[in-house]
C-alpha cells in the first residue's frame, strides 16, 4: 500500500473516532430539558437587558417548575427557611448534576414549599412560578453553572433548543467616531438608498440585533454576531459562556472583553472597532440563532 493511500486510511479512521468521540459527549447533554411545558421565555442568554445582559434564561407566566435533569439538592430557599435579607432571586433552589454543572431556578412561588429530597429525578415538580426577588411579574429564571470552569453556560447548548425557522432581524447597525458622532447605516437617505460617505478614520460598530421580532413575540438574543470590513473580520461574539475575571463580568469578543463594554448603548451591542481609509469599502454583519438560521447586512460606504 502507498504512503499517501496510508495516511488516508489513518485519517479517516481518526475522523471517525472523533465523531463517535463527540457524539458520546453530546448526546448526555442534550437529554436535559427545559424547566417548564407552560409559561415561555421572555429573555434567553445573551440579551441586552438595560445594559447588562441576561446570564440564564428569563420565563414568564403561570405554572410548576421542573427539574431540568436529575442532581443533589444544594439549595432550597423560600419564605420559610429565609433569612431577613432580600435575594435578588428571591426563592431559589440549586441542583448539582456531577461534573461541576450546576443547575439554578430562581424568583419562584416563595409560599411554595415542597419538601425536596435529597435527589431530585428529573422532570419532578421543584416549585412553581412566581414574582418573589427581582421579579414584577409572574415567572422564573433558569441558570446554568459551570462550577470548575466558573462559567455562566448557555442553557440552548445543552438543552434542545426550542424550534425556531426564523433568522435573526438586523434592526441597526450605527458607527460611532472618537468624538462621540453616530452615523445610523441603516437610516436611508433622500435617495432612498443605504449607501453612506464617512470621513476616514477609527469607528465603533455597534448592532441592535433581535431573534423573533414579530408581533407578539419576544425580542431575544441572537447567538453568534460577526462583524467583518472588506472580508477581515472586526469582530464576533458568540453567547455560549459568561464569566468573571477579577470580579469583572467578560464576555468573549475576540478574547475576553467586560460585558460593560459590549452592552454599554441599550439595545446596542459593541462589536469592536474597525479603521476606514479612503475609496468604497464593504460592511458586513452577519447574526445567527442557536438553530443556525442566518440573516446577513452589507453596508457600502464611501470614505473619504
Amino acid at each position: 500500500m502507498k504512503n499517501s493511500e496510508k495516511s488516508g486510511e489513518r485519517l479517516g479512521r481518526w475522523v471517525t473516532f472523533l465523531t463517535l468521540l463527540v457524539l458520546s459527549f453530546a448526546a448526555p447533554l442534550r437529554g436535559m430539558d427545559w424547566p417548564s411545558n407552560e409559561a415561555w421565555m421572555a429573555s434567553n442568554f445573551g440579551t441586552n437587558d438595560g445594559g447588562n445582559p441576561v446570564i440564564g434564561t428569563i420565563w414568564t407566566g403561570q405554572g410548576v417548575v421542573r427539574s431540568a435533569e436529575t442532581g443533589e439538592l444544594l439549595f432550597d430557599r423560600n419564605v420559610n427557611n429565609a433569612d431577613r435579607l432580600p435575594s435578588p432571586l428571591g426563592a431559589w433552589i440549586a441542583l448539582d448534576h456531577g461534573d461541576g454543572l450546576i443547575s439554578i431556578y430562581a424568583r419562584l412561588d416563595e409560599n411554595k414549599d415542597l419538601s425536596l429530597p435529597v435527589t431530585v429525578e428529573k422532570g419532578m415538580v421543584i416549585g412553581g412560578t412566581g414574582d418573589s426577588g427581582w421579579s414584577n411579574q409572574s415567572g422564573f429564571y433558569f441558570l446554568l453553572f459551570d462550577r470548575k470552569e466558573r462559567r455562566y453556560v448557555n442553557p440552548a447548548m445543552i438543552i434542545q433548543p426550542i424550534p425556531d425557522v426564523k433568522p435573526p432581524v438586523i434592526q441597526s447597525v450605527i458607527l460611532k467616531d472618537s468624538a462621540g458622532m453616530t452615523i445610523d447605516l441603516t437610516q436611508k437617505d433622500k435617495n432612498s438608498t443605504v449607501i453612506k460617505s464617512i470621513n476616514q478614520g477609527t469607528y465603533t460598530v455597534f448592532a441592535a440585533v433581535f431573534d423573533g421580532v414579530d408581533a407578539g413575540e419576544n425580542m431575544l438574543a441572537p447567538f453568534k454576531l460577526i462583524c467583518s470590513l472588506n472580508g477581515l473580520e472586526v469582530g464576533a461574539i458568540t453567547f455560549e459562556t459568561f464569566f468573571s475575571r477579577n470580579g469583572v463580568l467578560m464576555v468573549y469578543r475576540n478574547g475576553p472583553v467586560p460585558v460593560r463594554t459590549v452592552y454599554a448603548e441599550i439595545p446596542y451591542l459593541d462589536l469592536g472597532v474597525a479603521s476606514f481609509v479612503r475609496g468604497q469599502t464593504a460592511l458586513e454583519i452577519i447574526a445567527q440563532d442557536i438553530n443556525e438560521n442566518s440573516q446577513s447586512a452589507v453596508f457600502r460606504i464611501n470614505v473619504e
